[in-house]
């Protein structure tokens, strides 16, 4: 498979980091994304003044020399399907997609088709961005297969890298909604209690910890607070349910973008989401807060209750501000309405 090479000097007062450094300095018509500068350095093809990097967090000082090998895009043996999107904008650079519960956005061992990936590859055609080392539609980010939403994928290099720094500078705006266990309030003495829990003024739960991959069970996530990656989420109450406020219906909004972060931050707190398979554990609704009816649709709601309902980012080419929002779907909005 044939490469090619891209080199340039580091400028002045680069970040500590050489990922960040490598991220800053390296030509934009390059298009190479952090998270894929990151991927190139633990691949060993990326030498600082001759030599191998190995770290992405090694030192880098101004007027070093770089040099990057970057191979080839590689053809993925996915086909296109013929699935139905939800498309709430679409243009020449970027797709905008409310994403079905149910549906997986990348192809992984387990899910090797009917993806959103799949759907993309159909509808775009060869408009796709290769970022990331795979011929794909520019996926910039991801939600669960059992968390519904909006996503926003890029249609070029340029418009996929231009987007992933905004993610990356977390500059976009993303609020989900959730159906909750309990409802967090600042005059919870035990919530005063956890590490990690502090409240904002209006009653904002901010839960900021790091996040590392779960020791025994590697399909979770954990709480962690010496090493991971740092992670913020704030939530607030939009509608409290039952006798003693047994369910809430939440607003989380994410300051960064880690994986589960919403799922592991409110079982952190104690306030496990409905439906969460890995995070929700086994819960009791006493048959006095509601029907027998509503207390058998709680419990066996078939997926974590949590909904990307908006999504706001600046346009790579117009440099406009757009913001979207999707509905809730139609399991999530059922169920509130048996609550209320």
């Amino acid at each position: 498979m044939s490469s090619s090479i891209i080199s340039f000097f580091v400028t002045a007062n680069p970040p500590g980091r050489l990922d960040k450094a490598l991220s800053r300095d390296a030509p934009v018509a390059a298009s190479l994304s952090r998270s894929r500068l990151r991927k190139l350095i633990e691949q060993g093809v990326v030498r600082v003044d001759g030599s191998v990097a190995t770290h992405v967090d090694a030192s880098v000082s101004e007027g070093q020399f770089v040099e990057i090998i970057v191979p080839q895009i590689k053809e993925i043996d996915n086909s296109p399907e013929n699935i139905p999107l939800n498309i709430i904008y679409e243009d020449d650079y970027l797709i905008v997609v409310n994403k079905p519960p149910g549906m997986v956005v990348h192809p992984a061992p387990g899910s090797p088709n009917k993806t959103l990936v799949n759907a993309l590859l159909h509808h775009c055609g060869d408009t796709l961005s290769g970022i990331g080392g795979n011929k794909r539609p520019g996926i910039v980010h991801r939600i669960d297969k059992d968390t519904s939403g909006l996503l926003v994928s890029a249609k070029s290099d340029f418009a996929h890298q231009f987007l992933a720094k905004q993610f990356e500078n977390h500059l976009v705006e993303r609020s989900y909604h959730a159906l909750c266990f309990g409802v967090p309030d600042a005059n919870d003495p035990r919530l005063r209690g956890i590490k990690g829990i502090s409240f904002e003024p209006g009653n904002i739960l901010k839960i900021t910890t790091n996040l590392a991959r779960h020791r025994t069970n590697r399909q979770k996530q954990a709480v962690v607070f010496e090493k991971g990656r740092h992670a913020i989420t704030r939530v607030k109450v939009r509608e409290k349910y039952g006798s003693w406020s047994r369910l809430a219906l939440i607003e989380c909004r994410l300051e960064t973008g880690r994986t589960h972060q919403i799922r592991v931050h409110l079982a952190h707190a104690g306030h496990a989401l409905v439906g969460d398979p890995l995070y929700g554990g086994r819960r009791k609704i006493p048959s006095k807060s509601f029907s027998e009816e509503v207390v058998t649709g709680v419990l066996s709601f078939p997926r974590q209750a949590l909904h990307a309902v908006s999504l706001g980012f600046i346009h790579p080419k117009t440099n406009e501000t757009l913001n979207f929002e999707a509905p809730l779907p139609a399991d999530m909005s059922n169920l509130i309405k048996q609550l209320r």
